[in-house]
């Protein structure tokens, strides 16, 4: 009995032992002869120049999978765009040619390389003899994935030819003010190159820059990585061509994934829309976390019209990612992504995995026809609807180039008219923003119509009204409402531009409004329905 019951106590620590020293068996590219083996599970090193050539028996890292699990994909998208394969499975790396691996151990067993979070020879990559790397998880957080992904990638930077990259002060450019560049900025893009400190930024990648050796030695990342390694760049998936070869997208649902490799590689597809339709698209970078953590792509989105002519840029300055919620026309039109920069780096690194998703869906609002003219020094616009939904909200909007609009004004969601003194000489464009009540906005084409000139009245106002007064002036003024017994009604001030005056209150019938300021006084007659 006695005997048994050690045999039975024998089985539970082999199977502890076996769950402590198994890791999730994980690989990024497997195509790939090239290899980086993150190897978690403990390894007896022997044979090397490390520790002055005495044997190193190496601990396993004191991390959960899941812990593992996100240091993996820090790692791996860090060399998504190149042609290697970052793996945790030992018999994967013994598979790859000895001139194409690097084995990086993961470990606590650090003593015998005091001060440092990791370390590895530089060129080791082809070095064929099988020399580690290391990186110490116990000065690591200890155990941050965070830290020790950021540092299996460093040291495994070291392996296939790199060395640091510094900062550096501009009036001195002989020593660097840090040897590891600690980056810039905070918060979403806060950046840091891999070479340098990145383990306090949101957001890292290759870089191109100074190294220790003088701000004028510079360092090409991804030339080096992807020439001196036996392997280069990932095959391009999607071709950047704006015709008939992009990669068709069904408008209505869509959800592809693609990877910029270089920085030239852009990643064009087409949508077809048979109808009107509100669409809603996201490209999101790879990420481990909220606030896109881990990503390394920085994305641009691009909208074509069917003949490729520019329609919009999408590149928020503050997110690596991009949302877009429009409205597009029936026909056909392209969508190109691309890897950008933002006020802490530029785009040299911006290179990675995204994810590219869209739902459209008809509109409510079929059609809205805007026109328009200049007449007697006021710009006459009148529109057409057809919707199948009511109208909730109808905004004037006006702009100077076409491109960037400002609302002008309110009308009634049953209005079909606004005439106004635009009190400028230069070309005026306009549109239409409809909202219906189940909240889809529908703009309508853009009109241009020429400066109004001169013009007797000072102050233009909407002299039919339902609830509100509109009134339109050059420059800032007073005014009094009174009723048809000269009783006041409301007085106040305004400004230049279009104003609004509430005579909600007020029974229909006919008001009287003065207007004046030092230069003019004006006096228009005002029905309320």
């Amino acid at each position: 009995m006695k005997k048994l019951s050690t045999i039975m106590m024998l089985a539970s620590l082999m199977l502890l032992s076996l769950k402590v020293f198994s890791v999730p068996k994980l690989n990024s590219y497997p195509s790939a002869s090239a290899t980086i083996f993150l190897d978690f599970d403990g390894h007896y090193v022997v044979g090397t120049l490390w520790n002055n050539g005495d044997p190193i028996n190496c601990a396993p890292a004191a991390m959960s999978d899941l812990q593992i699990t996100e240091a993996f994909y820090r790692v791996a998208e860090d060399y998504r765009p190149f042609d290697i394969n970052i793996t945790t499975d030992s018999t994967v790396f013994l598979a790859a040619p000895i001139t194409k691996r690097i084995r990086i151990i993961i470990t606590p067993t650090s003593g015998w390389a005091p001060g440092m979070g990791g370390v590895c020879f530089i060129g080791s990559f082809t070095w064929g003899d099988d020399t580690p790397g290391f990186v110490f998880s116990d000065r690591l957080g200890p155990n941050s994935p965070k830290m020790v992904g950021e540092c299996c990638s460093h040291e495994s930077g070291h392996a296939v030819g790199l060395d640091h990259q510094s900062k550096y002060d501009e009036m001195n450019c002989a020593y660097p003010l840090q040897e590891y560049n600690s980056g810039t900025g905070a918060g979403e893009t806060g950046w840091a190159p891999i070479m340098g400190s990145s383990y306090y930024k949101n957001f890292s990648n290759w870089n191109n820059g100074p190294t220790p050796y003088g701000c004028t030695v510079v360092q090409d990342n991804l030339e080096t990585i992807a020439t001196q390694n036996g392997f280069g760049y990932r095959t391009d998936d999607y071709s950047e061509v704006l015709n008939t070869s992009a990669f068709g997208l069904n408008a209505s649902n869509f959800n592809v994934s693609g990877i910029i490799t270089t920085n030239a590689d852009k990643d064009a597809f087409k949508l077809v829309f048979t109808r009107n339709s509100n669409i809603h698209l996201t490209a999101i970078p790879f990420n481990v976390g909220s606030n896109y953590i881990g990503a390394n792509l920085d994305i641009k989105m691009e909208l074509f019209n069917s003949a490729g002519t520019l329609i919009r840029t999408f590149d928020p300055s503050a997110s690596l990612s991009v949302t877009v919620d429009t409205v597009l026309l029936t026909g056909t039109y392209y969508l190109r992504l691309d890897g950008t920069g933002n006020t802490n780096v530029g785009e040299y690194g911006s290179l990675g995995s995204y994810i590219l998703s869209g739902n459209s869906g008809p509109l409510p609002i079929r059609d809205i026809t805007l026109s328009g003219n200049a007449d007697k020094g006021k710009h006459n616009l009148s529109w057409r609807i057809i919707a199948d939904e009511p109208i909730k909200t109808i905004v004037v909007e006006s702009s100077s180039d076409g491109v960037n609009f400002n609302a002008l004004t309110n009308v009634s969601n049953s209005a079909t008219a606004f005439s106004y003194a635009s009190y400028v000489s230069n070309t005026v464009f306009y549109r239409i923003k409809v909202t219906s009540v189940i909240e889809q906005t529908v703009y309508s084409n853009t009109i241009a119509i020429n400066g109004a000139g001169s013009t007797d009245k000072q102050f233009f106002v909407s002299t039919l009204v339902q609830s509100e007064v509109a009134v339109n002036a050059p420059v800032s003024y007073q005014y009094v409402l009174n009723d048809l017994n000269g009783r006041i009604i409301a007085r106040g001030n305004g400004v230049k531009g279009v104003n609004k005056i509430n005579v909600s209150n007020q029974q229909p019938g006919m008001y009287f409004i003065q207007l004046f300021n030092d230069d003019k006084r004006q006096t228009e007659r005002i029905i309320k329905q």
